[in-house]
């Protein structure tokens, strides 16, 4: 068992309200509950022997593995082959259906022989509290149960168990064909234990979650070239929603490094507005309109509450459940991902200003209007009015899209969000007939269009660059013929497109600036991002460039985990970077995915 597998090497399981990652080891090495941002109870990950784990394996100490996903779902196979045989731990969460808020989350870990015999060893060994907490743990045959402050957690399982200090282990034999499992609930700490497990119902629970997810990915109208990448990524974003309000994580994980060593450790378990915004045209692309609505809903709500407090409008980023209160904390007590410190819990970005949310609320608020996914009355009254206030508050610095801590600038994709979230008003008022200041909006959406093509415009480079007083350039802007500012064919789009490739792009990937240029107040580098290898294949597709679209949309796919997963970032020898898997990734990859693909069946028609 290796103390700290690759970020890439795991597989994500969840049931819509919290995840687990589960290594191709047959390690659960990290796992949050009740929900994505609640306290970890394993998070070895983050410090082997501190943090905790759940390992379900053969005993034989480094067998082959494999590990993939049934087809069109979220149920995880690791397999495990050797000389005496073939095994398989098979997991998976069954999905929230009713979307009540509920701290009671139960993983299935089913184990079954395919060939010859194998001997499959349990080691459970949870650290609740991100291993702050101290617990008790009783045995009685097959059942077990860890209490904490707070908090529990039961096995049962179809095998005998024995306790050995605080944790708890257990083995069973199969020979091909048998099949055993065991049932791991989290709950509260007065929860009662599951109801004691069988092979049958354990078989009837694993067959419930295949249809679930299968009939969900049917929903969708993708007919394009890239159908796995495509589902996996919306399986992926499904995942990382938080059921109950439609709100969606930034990542299943905190803390994980943008560079091994490096202090780059964030907690990504949160809504930002820019993220989950922009997935609702990912999402509406593939026909999730139930999945669009609910965020719309959650975001309508952000807009409302804030309408006459004092500051600003929206804040960059909440918890699942609309709580704006991140405070960040520093757990020293963990050495961190491979010696990666410090370790965070919470986000102080919250307290960042970054003008670009504006246009990506509004952004999302539109782009359902052709699906039929519009904003209500109260909810439209709530968007006019914080337009009305951003025409008075627009002009103004701010830390910008990456969270730099390097001091405010005039950063020019702020800008450009910012025109967005008034072009977007303005269509929205016009085609649902709302009431709007129109004559105000539409003075300030040209003045901010002048202001950036005069001032974010760089001679020296060609090029749109990152904010006014330098010429770095800023992949974020890759966005801006999505959101209609330029034309993709225009050609000071074309030339800051160049520019960029020059600049920014290494064998198809893509930094989301230069950081020798471009200092963000930390120490140390990170990798290419994702995101912005997805959104430059996107300008690419609908700037014509389509066989180097087509390249690089396909090279970045051989980028993708074992099971089709993306971290954040992609490090100097391959590896995968960040927290995982991202969402903002995989919501890009279904951008890129449809611009490419409509780019490619319209040249085929010509």
């Amino acid at each position: 068992m290796d103390r700290y597998p690759p970020i890439a090497d795991h597989g994500l399981v969840g049931d819509l309200q919290t995840a687990a990652l589960i290594s191709s080891q047959g390690v659960v090495d990290w796992f949050a509950a009740p929900r994505f941002d609640s306290p970890s109870i394993f998070a070895a990950l983050l410090d082997h022997d501190r943090g905790g784990y759940f390992r379900l394996a053969p005993v034989e100490h480094e067998p082959t593995c494999r590990q993939l996903y049934y087809p069109d779902s979220a149920v995880l196979v690791t397999r495990f082959m050797s000389e005496d045989g073939v095994g398989e731990v098979v997991d998976w969460m069954p999905p929230d259906t009713g979307n009540r808020v509920t701290d009671r989350h139960t993983l299935i870990r089913a184990v079954r022989a395919v060939r010859g015999t194998v001997r499959f060893t349990l080691d459970c060994r949870p650290r609740f509290d991100y291993g702050r907490s101290d617990h008790q743990v009783s045995v009685d045959g097959q059942d077990a149960v860890f209490r904490a402050p707070g908090a529990a957690l039961h096995l049962r399982a179809l095998f005998p168990l024995h306790r050995h200090e605080r944790d708890v282990r257990g083995t069973v034999t199969l020979s091909a064909g048998e099949a055993s499992g065991v049932v791991m609930t989290s709950c509260g700490p007065d929860g009662e234990a599951p109801p004691p497990p069988s092979v049958g119902w354990i078989t009837e629970q694993l067959w419930a979650a295949v249809d679930y997810w299968q009939t969900w990915v049917r929903q969708s109208n993708y007919q394009g070239r890239w159908p796995d990448a495509v589902y996996r990524s919306a399986i992926t974003l499904k995942l990382l929603t938080y059921a109950p309000t439609g709100a969606l994580v930034a990542a299943a994980t905190m803390g994980l490094p943008e560079q091994v060593g490096g202090e780059r450790n964030w907690d990504y378990r949160f809504t930002w507005v820019r993220d989950a915004s922009l997935s609702v045209r990912a999402l509406l692309d593939l026909g999730f309109t139930d999945e669009a609505e609910a965020y719309t809903r959650w975001l309508g709500e952000r807009l409302i509450e804030r309408l006459d407090l004092p500051g600003e409008r929206l804040q960059i980023m909440y918890r699942i459940d609309g709580d704006p209160q991140l405070s960040e904390e520093i757990l020293e007590h963990l050495e961190g991902y491979r010696g990666s410190a410090p370790v965070r819990a919470g986000n102080a970005a919250m307290d960042q200003l970054q003008l670009d949310i504006y246009g990506e609320a509004l952004y999302a608020l539109a782009e359902g209007r052709k699906d039929g996914v519009q904003p209500g009355y109260q909810v439209w009254m709530a968007a006019a009015r914080t337009l009305d206030w951003f025409a008075d508050n627009w002009d103004r610095p701010d830390e910008g899209i990456w969270e730099t801590r390097g001091g405010r600038k005039d950063f020019t994709f702020s800008r450009v969000m910012t025109w967005a979230a008034f072009d977007r008003g303005m269509h929205l008022a016009q085609e649902f007939s709302r009431p709007a200041d129109m004559v105000r909006w539409r003075g300030v959406r040209d003045a901010v269009l002048h202001q950036i093509m005069e001032r974010g415009w760089s001679e020296q480079e060609k090029a749109l660059v990152q904010h006014y007083d330098g010429d770095v350039l800023d992949a974020s802007l890759l966005l801006v013929p999505r959101v209609g500012l330029l034309a993709p064919k225009e050609p000071a789009w074309l030339s800051t497109l160049d520019a960029m490739d020059r600049k920014l792009v290494s064998d198809s990937l893509v930094y989301r600036y230069d950081p020798a240029a471009s200092p963000d107040g930390l120490r140390g580098s990170e990798g290419t991002f994702s995101l912005c290898t997805f959104l430059y294949v996107d300008a690419l597709a609908r700037a014509g460039r389509l066989r180097q679209a087509r390249y690089a949309f396909e090279k970045m796919l051989t980028y993708a985990n074992h099971v089709g997963l993306f971290a954040e970032e992609i490090g100097p020898s391959g590896e995968q970077l960040g927290n995982f898997p991202q969402a903002f990734t995989h919501l890009s990859l279904i951008m890129a995915a449809g611009s490419l693909d409509e780019a490619l069946d319209r040249a085929n028609r010509r």
